[in-house]
């Protein structure tokens, strides 16, 4: 059989986050610590809450691990929606607009499925969440990009998107949707309100549908204040992911939520091909599903978990920021959502080729796995996760300036 039998779309299938990990694994098995800081995972730095496991191990007692409906278990489908009525006042459908996937990947591919034709366009903000551009290219989508502009703390110049969906429609491109991720992954930026209405307003005028990745949406600081699309975009098609591995600290749960509020003709046509997405997969983890619900519904024991958590993420944050800008070959614009930071690398300084030499370096010599920014689109950076103590990420970041120095030129 021809070995060359993969799709041309496969050499898409990457995920930076993860692309270090068998040198880390070879590093650990010969005895060297590594300080891992490239994947945001808050369940090992703050464990799942009690309250959550207690419902796991009940919904596992109680004999709840057969299939449930592909869109997921009604409890779990109320319980969003009821949640997106309490926080957003927008009222969500249970039972037709509510829909349970394997955490935010799998509505990832179910988006892509449902809406993109190789060679179609989406639109996506750079720096993006790396699996949100994979995720598009292995289905043959060609990207649209408009630039966070770094120098203006992570704004959109919305009237240069405008144009440049206007030009790729001239040109005859079909462009399917327009996805921002809000609070951001990889920057920690989070989208003043006026900002979010003109997006909603340009995606409305190009008919493109409207995406927004909001699984960040209660870890916010700094001042910050998150808006929803679902507050802003009535009345336009939107979908919304969002999931328990962020706000609930559940992230080996595997379970997002994907909301299509509208009742307009396209939003119908949305629902009714994610539900038979959701069907040709069977369901999501059925335990898991009443763990979450019950994360969801314990109002007051969630509150105590995410109070806890945002304060600290502000602290660990914010001291790592200080360290970075303290040092003479980063810089980093402090995070206000999320747990990232992205600091740019002042490449001149350093005899290094690029960002991706930088990391893998910098883990070979110094024990510390970061990822490379081009890996979001943001060539010469690093992504570091702010989740581990102040003492860890102090020696991290003190590791990370000693190589620096290393290389200096």
């Amino acid at each position: 059989m021809d070995t060359n039998i993969l799709s041309r779309f496969s050499q898409y299938a990457e995920n930076a986050i993860e692309e270090e990990n068998p040198t880390a694994q070879m590093l650990t098995r010969s005895g060297k610590r590594v300080i891992r800081l490239n994947i945001g995972d808050p369940a090992k730095f703050f464990p799942t809450p009690k309250y959550m496991v207690d419902a796991y191990i009940n919904a596992l007692k109680e004999g709840k691990t057969g299939y449930c409906d592909p869109e997921g278990i009604l409890e779990l489908r109320e319980a969003v929606s009821n949640r997106y009525k309490r926080i957003y006042n927008v009222d969500v459908n249970p039972n037709d607009g509510t829909f349970i996937t394997h955490g935010v990947s799998e509505a990832l591919i179910f988006l892509n499925s449902i809406l993109v034709n190789p060679g179609d366009r989406a639109v996506m903000f750079k720096p993006y969440y790396a699996v949100c551009y994979s995720g598009f290219r292995v289905f043959g989508g060609e990207p649209i990009f408009q630039e966070y502009q770094e120098d203006r703390e992570w704004d959109v110049d919305t009237d240069d998107l405008d144009r440049k969906i206007k030009a790729a429609k001239k040109d005859g491109k079909v462009v399917k949707y327009l996805m921002v991720t809000n609070p951001s992954n990889p920057t920690g930026m989070v989208l003043d309100r006026n900002v979010i209405e003109r997006i909603a307003d340009i995606a409305n005028n190009n008919d493109l549908v409207l995406i927004s990745d909001e699984i960040y949406d209660e870890v916010v600081y700094n001042g910050a204040k998150f808006t929803s699309i679902s507050q802003i975009a009535k009345g336009i098609p939107h979908i919304i992911f969002n999931g328990a591995s962020k706000d609930l600290d559940a992230t080996g749960f595997r379970i997002g939520f994907v909301v299509v509020p509208g009742d307009d003709a396209v939003s119908k046509v949305l629902k009714k091909s994610i539900y038979d997405f959701c069907a040709i997969r069977l369901c999501a983890s059925t335990p898991a599903q009443y763990a979450v619900t019950e994360g969801i519904n314990n109002i007051i024991e969630h509150r105590k978990s995410i109070d806890y958590f945002i304060r600290e993420i502000e602290d660990r944050a914010n001291f790592a920021s200080k360290m970075i800008n303290d040092s003479d070959y980063m810089h980093v614009i402090p995070p206000r959502g999320a747990y990232y930071l992205f600091p740019k690398l002042d490449m001149e300084k350093l005899d290094l080729e690029n960002d991706k030499d930088f990391v893998h370096k910098l883990l070979e010599e110094e024990g510390v796995l970061l990822t490379r920014g081009s890996g979001f689109g943001g060539e010469d950076h690093v992504r570091l996760v702010a989740l581990p103590p102040k003492e860890t990420l102090a020696r991290a970041i003190e590791k990370i300036d000693r190589f620096c120095s290393r290389h200096s030129k």
